[in-house]
């Protein structure tokens, strides 16, 4: 049943171990390349705690790519006063978070087919449908007759790729055969651990820094499908700094944690295709992976490949997501699916640093 969102960087990313032969973290950030809509602390802020506030009386928010204001959609006119009141811009809209997520429990229901995936885009107030070069042209007419009947709170995309998990057979973290990459580094009082993809944890218990190499870390909590996130605490007393590499020789701090807003820019770092950048383009978003749904992640349009699975999705010194997967990449427009980083630190009880 689709769960309701409220709510591998490589391993050099974030692993700052010199006896690993990843750095010592002390870099300073290089510039960040980014263009787009910044996001700020603030906007951050305000989009959560109206979220909260306004419940089914919105639909969501996004960035105005034109002006940076953080947009609010609002169902009534109380309800904009309550957001313009705080600083932010109100949009009225038709339709509220419950009438979308209802469309969407229609989905679920009639047309979860293998390749497909759908989220919320406040930009539009709909439900954006993508189906993948693996949805056959029978099944892509089931989509469009249950998209038909949900009228105009959806739209459907054709994108090129498969949806799939992006673990690699070969380097970077590397665990029951596989190569991931892992995201944040996170603390528990004084225990030290890393976050990656819960389709990486599910495959081994044990994790090193380099294939065949000795141990670095212990499985100690994994959760996929459904969510796509788990956890593996550094043995032998590590120290690793919190930062993301991004593979110009520096290092990005993170010091916070935030959910990703609809228009906003993002990096993701990963062990294979290093750094890239992109847009977020629509939240509470399912995705139908061959091993079953994930519920609640973020849709970009940043790149990604095989072995980016568990990477670091970040906006300056904000910690965003956990790299789940993506139908591939088009020139420089990716797909690329972030499972939210908050609600892991929520199940962990763990925090960034």
């Amino acid at each position: 049943m689709r769960r309701t969102l409220r709510a591998r960087i490589c391993l050099s990313v974030i692993l700052a171990l010199p006896a690993a032969g990843l750095g010592s973290g002390t870099a300073e950030a290089g510039p960040d390349p980014v263009s787009g809509v910044t996001a700020s602390p603030t906007q951050y802020s305000l989009n959560s705690m109206l979220e909260s506030s306004l419940g089914d009386h919105s639909a969501g928010s996004y960035l105005d790519a034109k002006t940076g204001e953080l947009v609010v959609t609002v169902t009534d006119a109380a309800s904009a006063e309550q957001v313009e009141a705080v600083g932010a811009r109100a949009e009225l809209v038709k339709r509220s978070t419950s009438q979308l997520e209802a469309a969407m429990d229609t989905l679920e229901a009639q047309a979860k087919i293998t390749g497909t995936s759908w989220g919320i885009d406040p930009s539009t107030n709909q439900v954006a449908i993508e189906a993948d070069e693996s949805v056959s042209e029978s099944s892509m007419a089931q989509l469009e007759r249950v998209a038909a009947s949900l009228d105009d709170a959806v739209r459907i995309k054709r994108v090129p790729g498969v949806f799939k998990k992006e673990v690699a057979g070969g380097a970077a973290i590397y665990g029951g055969g596989f190569r991931c990459s892992a995201a944040f580094n996170v603390l528990k009082g004084t225990a030290r651990y890393f976050l990656t993809a819960g389709h990486c944890t599910n495959d081994a218990i044990s994790w090193s820094a380099t294939s065949g190499g000795s141990t670095i870390g212990l499985r100690m909590g994994t959760s996929f499908p459904t969510d796509d996130y788990g956890i593996v605490q550094y043995t032998g007393g590590a120290q690793p700094a919190g930062n993301v590499n991004l593979y110009n020789g520096s290092f990005q701090d993170i010091t916070s944690a935030a959910d990703a807003i609809v228009g906003q820019a993002i990096r993701k770092s990963g062990s294979t295709t290093h750094v890239t950048s992109g847009t977020v383009t629509a939240v509470n978003v399912t995705v139908n992976y061959g091993e079953g749904p994930v519920y609640g992640m973020v849709r970009t349009t940043a790149c990604s490949a095989a072995g980016d699975s568990g990477g670091a999705h970040f906006a300056g010194t904000t910690a965003l997501g956990i790299h789940s997967g993506s139908a591939g990449c088009s020139g420089t427009n990716g797909s690329a699916i972030h499972q939210p980083v908050r609600e892991a630190l929520s199940a962990y009880g763990v925090a960034v640093y």
